[in-house]
């Protein structure tokens, strides 16, 4: 007691009243957490019980949640024309007391992205996600604006862009996505889209490499290199060079790349056990969709390796994630046999949402 009483923890009277300069505050997703004013920091934790809490049920009739220009949400009474940063459903909070699991991973193959994001409040936040328009570039984009970030669908096709921001603003109406022009078979399109980002002045706190292609037969890219190695690789290394400025002067930040299983089932290394530049970009004799494939995913893991190296220390982390195996998505619609063996997979593998690359990371 001697030490609540130093900590100024006694002098409320009951359990569940904050002590003096805390305030009770609510996330979009409705969870309760406290801000301590006088040492100016936030806590899941109830500063006295130590219990985490959530709000149950709806706003009451009448009322609406918005957030103003500082990111922080606050509610409208339209009936009684009024505005307060109190949440009026703090007086039904419920304890939040999940039970522990068993045998169950914390995530696990049929977790969520909506479930890992849980409680978090990424208001503030900007986000890209390349290849974003379908499959878990978009679950992923969509879970985060969900979630209150700032998400940009950087993608090569506008039309199905606009469309998969339209899917997102049925779910919110008031998240914050749009869709900006990113061709990663043409590295001028990479520069455009990184000097248009740039002149939005904002920041950029996650980067989510997810755009891939897979199965194609051989072609070359305009700039000449083998369309693979180009979009999965090289087109994502070239936009973190030129965003890297950015990403360091928004730290804490964050680089996903998307690879696969795949990258054990090959190698870049000539007999001598040096780098073979011919097999990252080769020609058509030598060319084999499936190793093109792995060689670029392997690419990609080496890449996020170093990246996080040389970047950590400045404030920028970056993982390399297999998605699971999620089988049935679009990436496999250039041959019509990776089709079938993807659809005869499906009731196998994981689903779209299950795979999204969502990490619940702190900012």
């Amino acid at each position: 007691m001697a030490a609540l009483r130093y900590a100024g923890l006694d002098d409320t009277d009951s359990e569940d009243e904050l002590p003096p300069g805390w305030e009770e505050r609510t996330t979009k997703d409705g969870w309760v957490y406290y801000a301590n004013h006088t040492e100016e920091k936030t806590q899941w934790e109830h500063p006295k019980t130590g219990k985490r809490k959530r709000v149950a049920g709806d706003l009451p009739y009448g009322w609406e949640q918005e957030t103003d220009e500082n990111g922080q949400v606050f509610f409208v009474d339209h009936i009684n024309k009024r505005t307060t940063y109190l949440d009026p459903r703090l007086a039904f909070t419920v304890d939040d007391n999940p039970t522990k699991p068993t045998t169950r991973q914390r995530y696990d193959g049929s977790t969520t992205a909506m479930e890992i994001l849980q409680g978090r409040d990424f208001t503030g936040k900007v986000v890209v996600v390349t290849g974003a328009n379908s499959g878990i570039g978009f679950e992923t984009a969509k879970s985060f604006a969900l979630h209150g970030a700032h998400v940009i669908l950087a993608c090569r096709n506008m039309a199905r862009a606009s469309e998969a921001v339209s899917r997102i603003l049925e779910e919110w109406h008031k998240a914050k996505v749009e869709a900006m022009t990113l061709d990663l078979a043409l590295l001028r399109s990479v520069q455009h889209f990184a000097e248009a980002f740039k002149a939005k002045n904002v920041p950029l706190h996650v980067l989510v490499c997810n755009a891939a292609t897979f199965a194609l037969p051989w072609s070359l890219t305009k700039d000449g290199l083998e369309t693979t190695f180009q979009v999965n690789h090289l087109g994502h290394f070239y936009l973190v060079q030129l965003l890297q400025d950015v990403l360091c002067r928004s730290a804490p930040a964050r680089v996903i790349v998307v690879s696969s299983e795949s990258h054990r089932f090959t190698d870049i290394n000539d007999s001598l056990g040096k780098l073979d530049f011919s097999r990252l970009s080769p020609t058509k004799n030598d060319y084999w969709a499936m190793l093109a494939y792995n060689r670029s995913k392997l690419c990609n893991i080496l890449f996020s390796n170093e990246l996080h190296r040389r970047l950590s220390p400045r404030g920028v982390t970056s993982n390399a994630v297999h998605p699971g195996n999620m089988m049935y998505s679009n990436i496999h619609r250039s041959w019509w046999v990776y089709t079938l063996l993807f659809t005869l997979a499906r009731p196998f593998t994981k689903s779209m949402v299950s795979d999204c690359l969502v990490e619940g990371g702190h900012f």
